[in-house]
């Protein structure tokens, strides 16, 4: 095929054969990546998608003759280090992903490629505390002990001692730990029987995910309202563990086969009982949805979770297409900016937020303002001391196009991301008034408190 043709199909994923030895071949990999930047180079689409490919090009541009051939390979690292597996090139931007012949997979090269550094030991402990989330989550909801925790890392002091032993920006927004965790306080679903569609189950499975269980509760608790006022029945997942997405963004693979092996087979009894899984925060559904997918590929219960498992805001507007949702909006929400998460991006669902966004505006004011393009935040790059002023680089489109028409909220389906925009917008002069998830907009529609 020629060079300048693209493959006009849809995009198939390869599962990724990471228990096979030769995948980490550290040679083999360096060839696999020189064969890709090599055409990534010739192509140059995916230049304003995060800071891998600007690394990657401006190594390149350095060379004498323009061509790859001259770049060392230890540069490539740098390409690595710079990717955090969004996967927006792949599924929005890159042509020659299979089944075009070249079979080009630039994510889950980078995936390889981290997986080798992590069983080098090149990963440090600040990293892999960070991608922790169930060990620093452990301190959400004691008395007095989370509040010291919260108050203690507000400090300089602290902020400066995050910086060099974990790697932590000291001016990086960093979340607060909660006062009571979301699953102490979830309150009972009041309804018991509700009617199947054509579309979706007529009950509801929470995994409640570390970040609304341990940093803000809020939003877990206003899709408990959003589903009590449909009168859908939901339940609590019985027991979670993190997704495992902190630990596969360094390459951890090993540790995301335990976090499976423990939130696996008990999701997979919600699935056979007919429930729809719902996870508020868009990267773990993306996990369940696609990433232990492509790393377990055999396993039935992990197809059959991710056969289960909804966006929110996927399964209301499915509800809304079988009929059966409520749209007694009574609360005007007025000029809103919102942003499309990455990770809900890559879930080749649509614009279910924006979706709902809209049919709120048929019965009250709704302005609506969406921007659809990298936050820059992505899970902890854009926290870290090395990332966090390219985070703000990266962002800074997002930030100007969220201040449009001045909104008096913004959201973002990613609450990290819709934190690091209202910091984004904040230092470049356009602070925003209110910041809220898309959901918390929902309940206040409805008038629910």
């Amino acid at each position: 095929m020629d060079k300048r043709e693209g493959n006009l199909e849809a995009p198939t994923r390869h599962p990724v054969d990471w228990k096979n030895p030769a995948f980490y071949d550290e040679q083999a990999c360096l060839d696999e990546m020189g064969r890709i930047f090599d055409i990534c180079h010739g192509c140059r689409r995916c230049v304003s998608l995060c800071q891998s490919f600007p690394t990657l090009f401006d190594l390149v541009d350095a060379t004498s003759d323009g061509e790859l051939h001259e770049v060392k390979r230890t540069d490539y690292w740098k390409v690595v280090d710079q990717c955090y597996l969004c996967d927006l090139c792949y599924l929005t931007k890159c042509p020659y992903v299979p089944p075009h012949a070249w079979n080009l997979d630039f994510p889950h090269t980078m995936l390889r490629a981290k997986a080798i550094q992590f069983k080098r030991g090149e990963v440090g402990a600040g990293a892999r505390f960070l991608a922790s989330t169930d060990v620093h989550g452990s301190f959400a909801g004691i008395p007095i002990v989370v509040q010291t925790v919260n108050a203690v890392n507000r400090t300089g002091l602290a902020r400066k001692a995050m910086d060099g032993l974990l790697g932590v920006h000291p001016e990086a927004w960093m979340p607060e730990l909660a006062t009571q965790r979301f699953r102490w306080g979830a309150a009972k679903s009041p309804a018991q029987v509700c009617t199947n569609g054509e579309r979706t189950p007529g009950k509801v499975a929470i995994f409640s995910t570390c970040y609304v269980n341990y940093n803000e509760p809020g939003i877990g608790h206003d899709l408990l309202k959003i589903l009590a006022h449909n009168d859908i029945p939901y339940v609590i997942v019985e027991k979670e563990a993190c997704c495992g997405m902190p630990k596969f963004e360094l390459g951890d693979l090993e540790s995301v086969e335990k976090h499976k092996d423990k939130n696996i087979p008990v999701l997979a009894r919600y699935a056979a009982e007919g429930y729809a899984i719902l996870s508020a925060i868009p990267s773990c559904t993306l996990m369940f949805k696609q990433e232990l997918p492509h790393l377990f590929p055999e396993e039935a219960a992990v197809q059959a979770v991710k056969a289960a498992v909804w966006d929110p805001f996927e399964y209301l507007m499915a509800r809304h297409k079988d009929g059966l949702l409520k749209l007694d909006f009574k609360t005007a929400l007025g000029r809103v900016s919102y942003h499309i998460a990455c990770h809900g991006r890559v879930q080749k669902i649509g614009r279910k937020t924006e979706e709902m966004f809209k049919l709120i505006g048929q019965s009250v004011s709704v302005q609506l303002n969406t921007v659809e393009r990298c936050s820059g935040h992505a899970g902890t790059y854009g926290v870290k001391t090395a990332h966090h002023l390219d985070a703000l680089k990266i962002g800074k489109p997002v930030f100007k196009a969220m201040a449009k028409d001045e909104p008096d909220v913004i959201s973002s389906d990613c609450a990290l991301a819709g934190h690091h925009i209202a910091q984004g917008m904040q230092q470049a002069g356009t602070p925003a008034k209110a910041l809220a998830h898309p959901l918390t907009l929902m309940r206040r529609a409805y008038g629910v408190e």
